[in-house]
């Protein structure tokens, strides 16, 4: 028993660090300052002339559900649009009502498989977070690969827009050229604002939409060479090449500080897993000397507090290793 507490205590506390780790990422992509500003800046410059109308919206909109009535609630909570949004980032063809679904179902398996199995409260609760949060990592981790894939494919394709460009095509056709020869993810993400921009929407209103489906700061400096460059004018294929060799440069610099900082990740992580490690160790040699620390009031007090600190480290020194390019 002292063993399946320990490995479902290692188990508890990597979910609570990809938990918090997921809940960073989002935050600062989403909500950050950098994030912040560039979307004031976009959302001002795809106005329109007039005074900002309202946008257009002549496409068919993202079902929530097959049924009807599903739809019309899960139309009413505001969160519901930014799981959608999260789902289509992630690329992954599910609903907002099948990822509920699938979420209310993982956690009413970690309700019920402990009391078949007759696990204590602890045990218990560990399997119903993990169960809980599976659904959610699983779609944070899938949506973050598919953006790093984004960003390694931008250099390319600003390098093809600007050879296009050179070659006499308009700007909306190189669009199309991009969706039609280039790899996924990339030439889907092309191809949709194509075609937006095909059934009538204004090309402001579509590179802002690419935008917002694509959160990344690259591609939004893209973004808005193409507006200010509709507004003012210039030679839209060299800053395309600029943009593409910026690009480049970051990605290349954000490789060697990868490499610069993975002693301070291991260390991190060699930190983080240490005490686990340990306390499972002494579960299996000597577990009437460590059973203290969850039998005795003191000794889970400690416990908590050990868990705190260690959170704290654990972050603090993803701080410090974790730079912004």
């Amino acid at each position: 028993m002292d063993a399946i507490f320990s490995a479902f205590a290692v188990l508890l506390f990597a979910a609570v660090i990809l938990m918090v780790e997921g809940a960073w990422l989002w935050w600062s992509g989403a909500h950050g300052g950098a994030a912040r500003r560039i979307a004031n800046r976009l959302r001002l410059m795809a106005a329109s002339a007039n005074g900002g109308s309202e946008r257009i919206d002549i496409l068919k909109r993202r079902v929530y559900s097959c049924s009807p009535a599903l739809e019309k609630q899960l139309r009413r909570i505001a969160q519901v649009a930014a799981l959608d949004r999260w789902l289509l980032q992630a690329g992954v063809r599910w609903s907002v009502a099948q990822f509920l679904g699938c979420w209310l179902a993982a956690a009413m398996a970690g309700l019920l498989l402990p009391q078949m199995l007759y696990l204590s409260f602890v045990p218990a609760a560990a399997a119903l977070v993990l169960a809980a949060c599976a659904p959610w990592l699983v779609l944070m981790r899938t949506r973050g690969a598919r953006l790093r894939k984004l960003e390694e494919q931008l250099p390319e394709a600003a390098d093809f827009l600007g050879r296009a460009l050179r070659a006499g095509h308009s700007f909306a056709n190189v669009m199309q050229m991009v969706g039609d020869e280039m790899p996924e993810p990339i030439a889907g993400e092309f191809k949709f604002a194509y075609e937006e921009i095909n059934y009538g929407v204004p090309m402001n209103e579509a590179l802002y939409s690419l935008a917002l489906r694509v959160p990344l700061t690259d591609l939004r400096y893209l973004v808005i060479a193409v507006l200010i460059q509709r507004e003012s004018g210039g030679n839209l294929a060299e800053v395309f090449s600029n943009i593409s060799r910026l690009i480049r440069a970051r990605l290349k610099l954000l490789a060697q500080v990868r490499v610069m900082s993975a002693e301070g990740r291991m260390s991190a992580w060699v930190l983080g897993l240490l005490p686990l490690g340990v306390l499972a160790l002494m579960s299996l040699t000597n577990p009437a000397y460590i059973s203290v620390l969850w039998t005795d009031p003191i000794g889970v007090r400690l416990m908590w507090y050990a868990v705190i600190v260690a959170l704290c480290g654990v972050l603090w020194m993803r701080k410090l290793i974790r730079i912004r390019i």
